[in-house]
């Protein structure tokens, strides 16, 4: 068995937005102005740039003067993330309105050092940055106590670990849902729920949410973003009957996941190219002998191009469970209708059919199953 890989998946080079609201420190409500001030840094160029869909995008420089102070100006159509930096590692991130904003920070480390005041979002931004950078400590020293178990092999350890693991992200989910609801009419709230949850465990959270924001923000990019997000979502909810799928088995012919009904069946996206997904196969097949019997199912759907990998990676990893592919890789139909963005991912289903958990994987979802078949 493949041990959990602990990892904290917090995007904090992906954070921000922000209500466009009239200014109360005498600045145009149409524009910015940041003050800035580096210590250990009498001279030199500093960069604002603005993050676009993909990377951050330049957009202005400003001389640093012998005072360590700095200064940029201008306007935004609406509150958006933009970075303040030296070079490429050595930034800060902000939210960044048509407000008066003050930054200082030590030139030596910007983005452990950084004060910011002024506009509200901004402040508010750098205490949702603070959250995860605590988050993200725990999860690394939880990963270093983790990879000195593994190396050592003592397996009552890293069962303890694991455990502690699984209920940190419970917690940090837990703090990230209660900031949300607090500040659910600002869009920093809105852009923490399109990227800092995930849609399919959160979906209701995440939709209650959607309509708060749809009211009080409703042309921000962070509400529209999240409600297209959601939509193909609400059809693969919890408690939803799952859409049937049928493709080619590995014989040709054409199998659906609806002949697997009167079982509990896990569908298991995946691909012979996919290195985390061959590598929690021997997991899924030990708990897939270990329950079978009992009226445990699954239905592999390989996201494959090629034929050959795909039989030889079902042959090689031994999964004698059913199988289906139209080998399209991404362009799988079943991707398509499962909204399938990454793999491994899983979909837990009753025996009528019905979605009743998605993405377990490891200890969770063993857990799950032997909860429904014990």
């Amino acid at each position: 068995m493949k041990k959990v890989i602990l990892a904290l998946a917090l995007p904090l080079t992906l954070l921000a937005a922000c209500n466009k609201v009239g200014s109360k420190n005498g600045v145009d409500s149409g524009s910015y102005k940041i003050y800035g001030k580096l210590n250990n840094q009498s001279s030199g160029k500093v960069y604002l740039s603005e993050l676009g869909a993909q990377q951050f995008v330049f957009k202005d420089t400003a001389t640093v003067l012998n005072d360590g102070s700095f200064t940029f100006e201008g306007k935004v159509t609406e509150p958006t993330v933009y970075r303040i930096s030296l070079t490429d590692q050595n930034m800060i991130l902000l939210m960044l309105d048509n407000k008066e904003i003050q930054v200082e920070a030590d030139a030596k480390d910007m983005r452990k050092t950084y004060a910011i005041k002024g506009s509200e979002e901004a402040q508010l931004f750098k205490q949702l940055t603070d959250k995860l950078d605590k988050m993200q400590t725990g999860a690394m020293q939880l990963q270093q106590r983790f990879t000195k178990a593994t190396e050592s092999n003592n397996e009552d350890s890293v069962k303890v670990i694991q455990e502690a693991y699984m209920a940190m992200q419970k917690s940090n989910g837990a703090i990230i849902k209660s900031f949300i609801r607090e500040h659910g009419k600002t869009a920093v709230a809105a852009f923490a729920t399109l990227n800092l949850l995930n849609p399919e465990t959160d979906l209701a959270f995440a939709d209650s949410m959607a309509t708060v924001f749809n009211k009080n923000l409703p042309e921000s990019q962070y509400t529209k973003a999240l409600v297209s997000k959601l939509e193909p979502l609400k059809t693969l909810a919890i408690g939803k009957a799952a859409p049937d799928i049928t493709l080619p088995s590995p014989d040709g012919k054409p199998l659906s996941l609806s002949s697997l009904k009167g079982k509990y069946v896990l569908i298991d996206f995946w691909a012979s190219w996919c290195g985390p997904c061959r590598q929690e196969n021997p997991n899924v097949v030990r708990m897939y002998n270990k329950y079978k019997a009992k009226g445990f199912e699954i239905f592999g759907v390989s996201l494959d191009n090629s034929r050959e990998k795909w039989l030889g990676a079902i042959q090689k990893d031994q999964l004698t469970w059913p199988h289906v592919s139209d080998l399209k890789g991404w362009e799988s139909a079943a991707a398509q209708l499962y909204n399938i963005q990454a793999i491994p991912q899983t979909v837990l289903l009753d025996r009528e059919g019905k979605i009743i958990a998605r993405n377990l994987r490891g200890p969770e979802l063993e857990a799950k199953v032997a909860e429904l078949l014990n």
